[in-house]
């Protein structure tokens, strides 16, 4: 493997998969498993053939119901892009913050000794209380008229028993872990010269009006694509934490400099950082309270490039976000073909992005399924970071801030029937790419071709 991630060809593994059972899924996925975890070692490079499966489809608004088939082609896949990696990932940081995190029963990190709960009534807080559990945290959600309550259990029960516990004191209620999200792409470290200062031709009086979410790690202002950018910031008491990926998706959406140029530039940017450089970030705590200041700045569109489990209280507030007329885009994830949904991509309620790649064809790492909305760019592209650079980036990450930016042109304050509207406008304006229809791969389809900004743009 070169110095960039590049996976050496001469290593290649492959099933012939065209009709399998749940067994043999669950053999492959393990195979998978055992492969994936060496490869993060340097141990081998390999490419691996995966199945595409039929799955039931969700709807999005009054949007068409996608086609369920997959064309049985072969996908040579980069195993250390699997869900295996990404899973290895959260487990090392588990073990170098053990007294932060922990697992929860299905492998998923979470925060230790921290519950969840949105808007529990009085009577059943006061006999949560009763039972021996600590409020740890109560924070109104004002905007979605809701709060956030922190439990930690007794000291008697395990994280796993105290869910099951709240869950019998309040059966209508909504409790989980405090689920951690991760981004679902990467910045290498190929890297280009300082981007040039914006210059004359850069955004304009409409692209001002332009305001877009986003949910992420912090947001470099200092960088030449994002200097004359607004940029309004939630989170980290104040601080500004910057990171690669969250400077990245924002140049994406909003960013210009000499020949790189974002969907909008010149947009207005609110940026919450709900990772802070701390082992704890990207917690469901951090991300519901940064969408309820969305909804209190009323930003229409809200792109999170980020993916984890299911979450009852993610869940919950995405609902009320999208029954306000919001928009929330979200990447698909980088777990592979044969994955599993990844959320919030996975919830009815979110547009959920895949990445392709220069030559339009789906990148081989991004998950597939039914809840797929469109495709958009992912790779061989480039982005800002923290560090003053434009640099290359790939994953689905970078597709979904190119659709939150082409649906905020078009959506400037949350309006649920405006919201279908748009969405659908842009499934009629997207490239058809692979089954006839909406189909598991490319969703609608492709849109935004013409905002990859290719690593020649840099120079």
């Amino acid at each position: 493997m070169d110095s960039v991630g590049r996976v050496n060809p001469d290593m290649r593994i492959f099933y012939k998969l065209n009709e399998i059972g749940k067994d043999d899924m669950c053999r492959i996925l393990f195979s998978i498993m055992l492969i994936a975890v060496p490869l993060i070692s340097g141990v081998a490079d390999a490419q691996i053939r995966l199945p595409s499966l039929p799955l039931p489809t969700p709807s999005i608004g009054d949007l068409p119901e996608a086609r369920t088939s997959i064309r049985n082609t072969e996908i040579g896949v980069d195993t250390r892009m699997l869900i295996g990696v990404r899973i290895t990932r959260q487990r090392e940081q588990v073990r170098r913050y053990p007294d932060i995190l922990e697992l929860d029963p299905a492998g998923s990190t979470v925060v230790r000794g921290q519950l969840v709960a949105i808007g529990p009534s009085a009577e059943a807080l006061a006999a949560i209380v009763a039972a021996g559990f600590l409020v740890a945290g109560e924070r109104e959600l004002a905007g979605l008229e809701t709060k956030v309550v922190i439990l930690r259990p007794p000291l008697n029960l395990t994280l796993v028993a105290a869910l099951a516990r709240l869950r019998e004191i309040d059966p209508v209620g909504i409790y989980d872990y405090n689920h951690i999200y991760s981004d679902s792409g990467n910045v290498t470290a190929l890297q280009f010269a300082p981007a040039a200062q914006r210059d004359s031709a850069g955004g304009s009086a409409a692209s001002s009006a332009i305001r877009i979410g986003l949910i992420d790690g912090g947001v470099d202002r200092s960088h030449p694509a994002l200097r004359n950018t607004t940029i309004n910031q939630w989170g980290c008491a104040g601080k500004n934490v910057t990171s690669a990926h969250g400077t990245a998706v924002a140049s994406i959406m909003a960013g210009y400099a000499g020949k790189f140029q974002g969907v909008a530039p010149n947009a207005t940017l609110y940026a919450a950082d709900v990772y802070c450089g701390a082992p704890a970030g990207g917690a469901v705590d951090a991300i519901v309270e940064a969408l309820a200041w969305m909804a209190r700045e009323r930003v229409a569109v809200i792109n999170l490039s980020l993916v984890g489990p299911p979450n009852l209280t993610l869940e919950r507030i995405l609902k009320i976000i999208s029954a306000r007329g919001h928009i929330v885009v979200a990447a698909v994830g980088n777990d592979g073909p044969a994955a599993p949904p990844l959320y919030p991509a996975g919830y009815a309620e979110v547009v959920a992005v895949t990445a392709v790649d220069a030559r339009q064809r789906v990148l081989p790492e991004a998950c597939r399924g039914p809840h797929v909305a469109f495709a958009a760019p992912g790779s061989e592209m480039v982005a800002a970071d923290d560090k003053g650079r434009l640099v290359e980036v790939r994953g689905t990450s970078f597709a979904a801030p190119i659709v939150a930016a082409l649906l905020a042109r078009e959506l400037t304050v949350p309006d649920r029937a405006v919201a279908a509207w748009v969405i659908a406008a842009l499934a009629k304006e997207a490239t058809d790419l692979g089954a006839s229809g909406r189909d598991p791969v490319f969703g609608y389809g492709l849109v935004g071709m013409k905002y990859r900004n290719p690593p020649q743009r840099a120079r």
